[in-house]
C-alpha cells in the first residue's frame, strides 16, 4: 500500500528542487529523479549555463522557503538596460522607479543551492535518472540508469513532472490522454553563449550593475555580471540567412562580423572565435499544453507545462511563482490534491499563456525598438505618467518584473490597453515638444476612464 504522504518528482532543475523543499517542509516524504548527474559533483557543460533574471515573483517564492538571504549572495542587482547602439553611443534605461531591480544570478549556482537545501530538508534525490514511462494504472514510474540502463519501477501515490520544455513526464502523460492539447513554436533564433572575462585586475570590464544589450533590428547580444567579474553574453541570432550562424562559417567572419557589429564588446572577447564554434548553438521554443493534471495523482509545474521564451526574464520567476501558488492552494483546500490540481491548473494555465505571448512581444522590443527614439519618447511619457499617478497606471514591463501581486494575464490585458491609449497618444502633431503638457496629462486621464 503506497503512503499517502509520499511524493515522486521527475526533474530536479530549479523548479522541481524548490517544489520539493515546499513539501518537504510540510512534512511529504519527497523523492527526484533527475536525468542528468549531479551538477554539484560534475563540471557544467560550457554554453548551457545562461544566466538568470531572478525578479519579485521568484524572490517572493524563495523567501516563503527561507532562502532569500543565502540567494542574495549570489545575486547581483541589474538597475536598468545599458545599451550599445550601431553608431557607438550607449544609453542607460531604468527598470522601474527608483530602487527597483533584477539580479543576475548562475543558472548553476542557484541549482546547487536549492538541492542543497531540498536535501537538508529530507528530500531524496537520485541522478543519471530518466523517465521512461508511467503507468497510471498500476501507479508506477520507470525510471532508466543513464549508466547502467537499469531500469527501476517505483510506486507512486501522487507525482510531479517537472523535468524541462521536453518534458518526458509530459510525453507519457499526453500519449496516455484522448484529448490532450499540444503546441510547440520555434522562432526562427537561436542562441550562443559567449563570454566577456574579467579585466586583468579581477574587475569589471562594463558597468556592473546594468544588463547591457546590443540592439541591432533583426538581432542581438546581450551580456549579464557573474560574480567573478566576467559577463555571460547571449547571441540571439537567425540561424539561416546573412547573417546568420549558417553564414559566419569560419573565425575570420566571426571576428570580422563582430568588430564591424558590436565593435565595444568585440574589444573585450579574446576567446570569442573558440566560445563561437565551441558552445552550442541552442534553439528557442514555447511550449503550450492541457491539461496539466491527471485527477488527483499528477500535475505538470514549471518548463514542463509551459516553456517560454527567455526575453522577459520570466521562466524561472513563472515556474518558481508555480511552486507559490501551489503551496497556497495546499493550505486553502486541507491537502484535498483533486481541488489543489484542479485549481492549480485554472488559475496557472491562463498566466503561463500570457507570459509566453509576453515573452514573444519582448523579443521584438528589445533587439528593435530600445534604439528607437520615438518608443523611448513614449517610454518617457508614460514613466512620467505612472509617476504623477501610480494608482491608474503601471507601466508594463513593471506589471511583470515588480508586481507579483498582479496576474501576467491582468498584466497581459492592461499593457494592451495602456499600448492602444499611447499609440493614440504618440500619434498627436508635435508630440515631442508638448508631451511634458497638462494638455497630454488630461488627455491620457480622459483615455483611462474610456
Amino acid at each position: 500500500m503506497m503512503q499517502e504522504n509520499k511524493i515522486i518528482i521527475a526533474g530536479a532543475g530549479l523548479v522541481g528542487s524548490l517544489l520539493s523543499i515546499y513539501l518537504s517542509k510540510r512534512g511529504y516524504q519527497v523523492q527526484l529523479f533527475e536525468r542528468r548527474p549531479d551538477m554539484r559533483k560534475e563540471a557544467i557543460s560550457a554554453g548551457r549555463s545562461i544566466n538568470l533574471a531572478l525578479s519579485d515573483r521568484g524572490i517572493k517564492a524563495l523567501e516563503e522557503v527561507g532562502l532569500i538571504e543565502e540567494i542574495r549572495k549570489i545575486c547581483i542587482p541589474m538597475h536598468g538596460r545599458y545599451l550599445h547602439n550601431a553608431d557607438g553611443t550607449t544609453a542607460f534605461q531604468p527598470y522601474g522607479k527608483e530602487g527597483q531591480f533584477i539580479n543576475s544570478v548562475s543558472r548553476g549556482e542557484l541549482n546547487k543551492k536549492l538541492m542543497d537545501l531540498a536535501e537538508h530538508h529530507g528530500a531524496e534525490i537520485h541522478f543519471s535518472e530518466m523517465c521512461k514511462h508511467i503507468d497510471w494504472q498500476k501507479g508506477e514510474i520507470h525510471f532508466e540508469n543513464a549508466l547502467n540502463h537499469k531500469v527501476q519501477t517505483v510506486p507512486f501515490n501522487r507525482c510531479f513532472g517537472s523535468d524541462g520544455a521536453y518534458s518526458a513526464a509530459r510525453l507519457t502523460h499526453q500519449l496516455q490522454h484522448d484529448r490532450f492539447q499540444y503546441q510547440q513554436y520555434y522562432i526562427d533564433f537561436g542562441y550562443k553563449e559567449l563570454c566577456i572575462p574579467p579585466a586583468d585586475n579581477g574587475g569589471f570590464q562594463l558597468e556592473k550593475n546594468a544588463l547591457h544589450i546590443w540592439p541591432r533590428g533583426n538581432y542581438m547580444l546581450i551580456a549579464l555580471p557573474n560574480m567573478d567579474g566576467s559577463f555571460t553574453c547571449t547571441l540571439f541570432f537567425p540561424f539561416e540567412g546573412d547573417p546568420s550562424f549558417a553564414s559566419l562559417d569560419t573565425n575570420e567572419k566571426v571576428r570580422s562580423f563582430f568588430n564591424s557589429t558590436f565593435t565595444d564588446a568585440s574589444a573585450l572577447m579574446p576567446t570569442l572565435e573558440e566560445d563561437f564554434f565551441h558552445n552550442p548553438t541552442a534553439s528557442l521554443v514555447t511550449v503550450k499544453c492541457y491539461p496539466w493534471v491527471r485527477e488527483d495523482r499528477f500535475a505538470l509545474i514549471g518548463d514542463a507545462a509551459h516553456a517560454i521564451v527567455p526575453f522577459f526574464g520570466q521562466g524561472m520567476n513563472c515556474g518558481f511563482e508555480d511552486c507559490s501558488v501551489l503551496n497556497g492552494l495546499i493550505d486553502k483546500h486541507a491537502g484535498n490534491w483533486s481541488a489543489i490540481f484542479a485549481e492549480y491548473q485554472q488559475l496557472r494555465k491562463p498566466d503561463a499563456d500570457a507570459i509566453a505571448d509576453l515573452a514573444l512581444n519582448n523579443f521584438v522590443e528589445m533587439r528593435d525598438k530600445v534604439a528607437d527614439p520615438k518608443f523611448l519618447l513614449q517610454k518617457k511619457i508614460e514613466a512620467a505618467f505612472s509617476k504623477k499617478h501610480p494608482d491608474k497606471w503601471i507601466p508594463a514591463y513593471s506589471q511583470v518584473t515588480f508586481s507579483p501581486h498582479i496576474r501576467y494575464s491582468e498584466a497581459l490585458v492592461n499593457g494592451r490597453r495602456q499600448e492602444a491609449i499611447m499609440q493614440e497618444i504618440m500619434s498627436i502633431p508635435g508630440i515631442e515638444s508638448k508631451w511634458e503638457t497638462g494638455e497630454i496629462e488630461t488627455l491620457i486621464l480622459q483615455k483611462i476612464k474610456g
